[in-house]
């Protein structure tokens, strides 16, 4: 029978796709699709075990597939029966994560191995994150080969978020999904698949677990920064004003690096030795120094410095504190040699530390090592690249730029600007850039959009070592300037 409209089956794809996860199900059990899932989840009495994303004959997309796991709803007779004798563990005072075994989608048990130490791989990259609480092992893997209920395993681990994933092998091609939960209502925060060969195995777990921590890390920082956002003013702690701090700072307008330092003194009359407050601090600082909203720049240069020095005092083994400390002191001209050796720590002790490798990058250009420079900062974006970040843009063009590379240049500081559109050192380095081309009109009007906000246009604090950088930077800007005269 065909529909008069369609000249299609009128069952459709519905009953294509229904068949499809009937074939799916164990014997006696129910599969449905995400779509089910999302309508049913609240209105019955049980839960769903979340088996990631299947192929099946007839359907052009993979579908995500969900078992239906009776009896087991949270909040349930049979779910509060269960897990009254065990008391729910008080959260730490620091975000918390759990890594549970990864389900093995492949049908065959010796892909077990690969997915344990898959999870073994993430929980150690999760671990170098300073300011994260993660699970033992030995206590998520007593979910394995249990019907999770994300609640049940937030109560009785005592954390706020839990990571599950899935492993599927088809021939010689692995797919590994990922996808990270808030446990108290089973949201789902980030999700992502990797897929690579058997042949590269172990190269592959590397991967894998550098880029879930990456993800992770910016993921988090932003679910902690809205939920302390909604805590009273006169109830936080020196952590959660450096987290309201973080993304006012990142505007990296004069009236944002101001409110978040304000945020950071509160912190650190709280706590004088939290090393993320004073490494923030210190960045604050430099950037009155080096952008030319400071009253009295030799103040702004030895607080920025001294906080920097503090920072590191207290760092041990923090890579945020440890990189962050490292960036300031080098523009402020310090040892070029023992920032690099630094900042190499930080990424030793955290490989998966996105903004670890942007301060690398950083750093790299002051040491004339340019494509190194490149290099370290695409992989802090490859590792974050949700995250709009003006930034990493601006070292790029600055790079190529001092590598007199300057068609390359252009575009990256062009990025840098639109997303910072008051930061000044992008438009420096871009009417510096045009100048140098030949392509004079523009340099003229990137030197008056720049006047817009800020009146000096070759500021005599030029962090940049080299004779041949600064001359190459403000002999651009003479060029553009005398345009407009």
């Amino acid at each position: 029978m065909t529909s008069s409209r369609t000249g299609r089956d009128i069952h459709g794809d519905g009953v294509n796709i229904a068949a499809r996860l009937e074939a799916l199900a164990e014997p006696g059990g129910i599969c449905v699709s995400r779509v089910v899932r999302d309508q049913v989840r609240d209105k019955l009495a049980f839960s769903f075990e979340d088996m990631g994303e299947q192929q099946v004959k007839n359907i052009a997309r993979p579908l995500r597939v969900h078992r239906v796991v009776l009896g087991e709803r949270p909040g349930s007779l049979e779910a509060t029966t269960e897990t009254s004798a065990k008391p729910a563990l008080a959260l730490p005072d620091k975000p918390s994560i759990a890594v549970l075994p990864f389900q093995n989608m492949s049908g065959d048990p010796e892909q077990d191995y690969f997915a344990d130490g898959m999870v073994e791989e993430i929980i150690t990259a999760l671990s170098r994150i300073r300011w994260l609480f993660v699970i033992a092992r030995n206590s998520s893997f007593t979910y394995k080969g249990e019907a999770i209920d994300m609640r049940r395993v937030g109560r009785e681990l005592g954390v706020r978020y839990v990571l599950e994933g899935s492993v599927r092998k088809g021939g010689n091609r692995l797919r590994i999904t990922a996808q990270l939960i808030e446990a108290k209502t089973g949201g789902h925060l980030w999700a992502d698949r990797f897929d690579g060969s058997m042949e590269d195995v172990f190269e592959l777990q590397d991967k894998v677990a550098i880029s879930v921590a990456g993800a992770i890390e910016p993921t988090l920082q932003a679910v902690e920064v809205q939920r302390s956002a909604g805590r009273p003013t006169n109830d936080l702690t020196a952590y959660e004003l450096f987290l309201r701090a973080r993304p006012i700072y990142s505007t990296l307008s004069r009236e944002g690096v101001g409110s978040a330092l304000q945020l950071l003194k509160r912190g650190l009359e709280r706590d004088p030795g939290y090393g993320p407050a004073l490494s923030l601090a210190a960045r604050c600082h430099l950037r009155f120094y080096l952008d030319g909203w400071a009253t009295n720049f030799e103040m702004e240069r030895a607080q920025a410095s001294d906080l920097a020095r503090r920072a590191l005092e207290m760092a041990r083994d923090d890579p945020v504190v440890l990189a962050d400390a490292a960036y300031v002191l080098a523009e402020l001209g310090e040892s070029i040699d023992a920032m690099i050796a630094l900042t190499d720590r930080a990424l030793a002790l955290n490989p998966s530390y996105a903004h670890g490798w942007f301060r690398s990058g950083a750093v790299r250009v002051h040491a004339g090592d340019y494509d190194l420079a490149i290099e370290h900062v695409e992989t802090s974006l490859r590792l974050s690249p949700r995250e709009r970040l003006g930034a990493p843009f601006s070292v790029i063009g600055s790079a190529h730029f001092f590598a007199g590379r300057f068609e390359k240049a252009a575009p990256q500081l062009l990025l840098a600007i639109q997303e910072h559109s008051t930061h000044p050192w992008p438009f420096r380095f871009l009417a510096s850039c045009y100048a140098h081309m030949g392509r004079l009109d523009e340099a003229r009007d990137i030197i008056k959009r720049l006047r817009t906000f800020t009146p000096e246009v070759a500021p005599s604090h030029v962090p940049w070592r080299k004779p041949e950088q600064r001359e190459l930077l403000l002999s651009g800007l003479r060029l553009a300037v005398a345009e407009l005269t």
